[in-house]
């Protein structure tokens, strides 16, 4: 049963039984709405339907902590170390201190606001606003609230410019610097941009995975830093599940199968790794500086990272017709919808293509299909 009770002009008070406690006391459950006498008895219709549970009492907080507690076991290593970082960040602003039933989409508008005013960057923005919605999805799964308002909150972002991709004849010439240090190196870089693999799964590939003209995919190194500044330690390399723990089969091109091989019959006798000789995988940071190498003798511009040619098989692959399912498929993105917002501006210049073919057929021209 509720009650609506006006306390000001725009400004109501809903009250909601919600049982009794323990010793048989009956709890109620309190919401301020301002707005109309309408938007008051919607909200007393929403408590009424799902009331909060005796759980309403925690913070945000505890949403987040419950959050990380129940996903780090099936995460890698790399994204239990990031997500944490990313939660940390969170906890600085007083916004954690808040009821997860009393938190409002004006607190997380105003915690937006905070951040920015802070200096905060976009992607660092954006990483924090990810974090909090899953602690409240959290929450809303625990029954701790019944709707999940930072899924509410629109996050604005300020206008960037395109970081645009890296060309075929930047690619080419990449590779090719690398293959002149070491054929590894070379390799690696092909590897890269054929399949659009991260480099920690890079470092993760045996040559047992590769069958044929086919690479499965389904492993990573992570890497566990456990000393401090002070106490410089040797980062541990874990081989553990890919970013998004799940394993794929890529196909490759007569080239690159070409390459593997003549890299596995030179250097499989001394150890199972791709791309290193030994026990050890390779470090990911060495792939890295391999790439800062490749990119200096090639004559790119510093600002391309080696995961722009994780970009650059993506953007080609669309751009040439390919569908985006299949690209999600090779890039081992969990969902599609990923795709298809990080590569929006792929999907646009394909448009023109579609826009040709269909002016080609209206206008009578040569089917493609006869």
């Amino acid at each position: 049963m509720a009650t609506i009770r006006q306390r000001g002009p725009g400004v109501w008070e809903v009250r909601v039984f919600i049982g009794n406690d323990e010793r048989g006391r009956p709890q109620q459950v309190s919401r301020t709405v301002r707005g109309t006498k309408r938007d008051a008895q919607r909200v007393a219709a929403q408590l009424t339907i799902a009331p909060p549970s005796a759980d309403a009492g925690r913070t945000v907080a505890e949403a987040l902590d419950a959050w990380l507690e129940t996903s780090t076991p099936t995460w890698a290593p790399s994204t239990v170390r990031d997500q944490a970082s990313r939660v940390a960040l969170v906890k600085r602003d007083a916004i954690v201190r808040v009821e997860v039933g009393r938190l409002t989409v004006a607190d997380v508008d105003r915690w937006h606001a905070r951040l920015r005013a802070a200096g905060a960057g976009e992607a660092s923005l954006r990483n924090q606003h990810l974090v909090l919605r899953a602690g409240m999805t959290q929450a809303a799964r625990w029954g701790w609230v019944s709707t999940n308002v930072v899924a509410l909150a629109t996050l604005g972002r300020r206008k960037t410019q395109p970081r645009g991709a890296l060309s075929a004849d930047d690619v080419r010439a990449a590779i090719a610097a690398a293959s002149q240090r070491d054929a590894a190196a070379g390799l690696a870089l092909r590897l890269a941009a054929v399949t659009g693999a991260r480099r920690a799964e890079l470092c993760a590939l045996r040559w047992s995975d590769r069958d044929g003209d086919r690479l499965t995919i389904d492993s990573s190194i992570a890497i566990e830093r456990r000393g401090t500044v002070t106490d410089k330690r040797t980062p541990t390399l874990v081989d553990a599940a890919t970013k998004t723990a799940n394993r794929r089969v890529v196909r490759l091109d007569e080239r690159t199968v070409a390459a593997f091989e003549a890299l596995q019959r030179e250097r499989e006798r001394w150890g199972p790794w791709v791309l290193q000789a030994g026990e050890r995988p390779l470090n990911p940071e060495r792939l890295t500086a391999w790439w800062a190498l490749a990119r200096r003798d090639a004559g790119l511009e510093p600002r391309w990272r080696l995961h722009d040619l994780r970009h650059w098989s993506a953007t080609e692959a669309i751009g040439h017709g390919h569908d985006i399912r299949t690209v999600a498929g090779r890039l081992g993105h969990a969902n599609p919808a990923m795709t298809l917002r990080t590569y929006a501006h792929a999907i646009d210049g394909a448009d023109a293509g579609v826009a040709a073919t269909l002016a080609t057929v209206l206008d009578g021209g040569p089917d493609d299909r006869s």
